[in-house]
């Protein structure tokens, strides 16, 4: 009898971690370890000297996920230091660990994708400066990864568009945003109001109006009822007393699901944030920083819930195939030494 394949989930934010734990429930087959996001070299250098707590390689985003895992009984291989994987599920591209260098691997579409800053182009441009610093605006840059499962035809477009190879690119829905009719099958006491989805910009060293998101928010609303649901990162007294200073009669929730807040609401209002997208499959009114007709391209496929499955099926084939694994020389990166230096940092 063949021996089990072992799988290593590299998970991250509280997003990320759901949608993988929901792949690794359709492979039992599978020996399955797990771990929050991290970096090997300068970058978990940057995380043991606290410069890291920006992005889901810090420790507090790397704390809500371990507690996760074992919230849910799941096997932890912090940084995968028990090795010989057969296969890496990871949450993201932006960092690729050394350790998983020789390990095929499945790249996993979070959501939404950061617009194109001045980060983005810097990073773009100069091979020696890290891909983190463009958050997910580089989601899928690495080439790195064998197979990148994206959430629809539009987003394999959008990624080829960014020079990604097609061939590298599975549709198969993603598992958190696959299925957003299950929303409305809530028992959120509040409906017919505007409801604002922030964003923790702040908390992740980007600027963000807030007072001008606010001001916003009261002329839709235009008198109707008004919820906040804010990011799980943000810093909750904050934010509740800058909303609270303008928008005194506002309701605000610092927990709970934003997802069924959005079912149950007749206007969504969010700047950059993957919730977007609940609210174009649900045919909400959306207000965004996002062009809207990107948003409707781009709208995760509603399979019924199937993504999960299909992710697996990915990670299934590739482990019967005698491949080898992604070389740093893949892609567009072969162009300059420098390149390889990013990749872990």
């Amino acid at each position: 009898m063949d021996e089990r394949k072992r799988i290593l989930f590299i998970c991250g934010s509280l997003n990320q971690t759901t949608q993988l734990h929901a792949v690794a429930n359709e492979l039992g087959e599978c020996e399955q370890r797990f771990t929050p996001f991290y970096g090997t070299g300068m970058t978990h250098v940057g995380v043991l000297i606290g410069l890291a707590e920006t992005t889901i390689a810090g420790t507090k985003r790397a704390a809500w996920c371990f507690d996760y895992l074992r919230d849910h009984g799941l096997s932890i291989d912090y940084r995968g230091r028990e090795g010989s994987y057969d296969l890496v599920v990871t949450c993201s591209d932006v960092i690729l660990p050394r350790n998983i260098w020789n390990t095929k691997v499945v790249l996993c579409q979070e959501g939404a994708v950061d617009p194109d800053g001045w980060e983005y182009r810097w990073v773009k441009r100069l091979p020696f400066v890290p891909r983190w610093l463009a958050g997910t605006g580089m989601t899928g840059m690495s080439h790195t990864y064998d197979t990148f499962c994206v959430a629809s035809e539009g987003f394999r477009d959008f990624f080829v568009e960014r020079g990604i190879d097609r061939a590298k690119l599975a549709v198969t829905g993603i598992p958190n945003f696959d299925d957003c009719k299950r929303f409305y099958n809530n028992t959120f006491p509040h409906k017919g109001y505007v409801l604002v989805c922030t964003s923790d910009l702040r908390e992740t060293a980007h600027a963000d109006d807030r007072t001008e998101l606010v001001k916003r928010a009261l002329r839709i609303a235009a008198g109707r009822a008004l919820l906040f649901k804010l990011h799980p990162n943000e810093h909750v007294e904050r934010a509740t007393q800058e909303i609270k200073s303008l928008a005194p009669h506002a309701l605000i929730f610092s927990t709970g699901s934003a997802e069924e807040m959005i079912a149950n609401c007749d206007v969504l209002i969010t700047r950059w944030s993957s919730v977007v997208y609940v609210g174009f499959a649900l045919g909400k009114e959306v207000f965004t920083s996002f062009n809207v007709d990107e948003v409707r391209r781009l709208t995760p496929n509603q399979n019924g819930g199937t993504s999960a499955r299909n992710i697996a099926n990915v990670c299934r084939e590739l482990l019967r195939m005698d491949v080898p694994p992604p070389r740093l020389s893949d892609g567009p990166m072969k162009a300059s030494p420098l390149s390889y230096l990013r990749i872990d940092l």
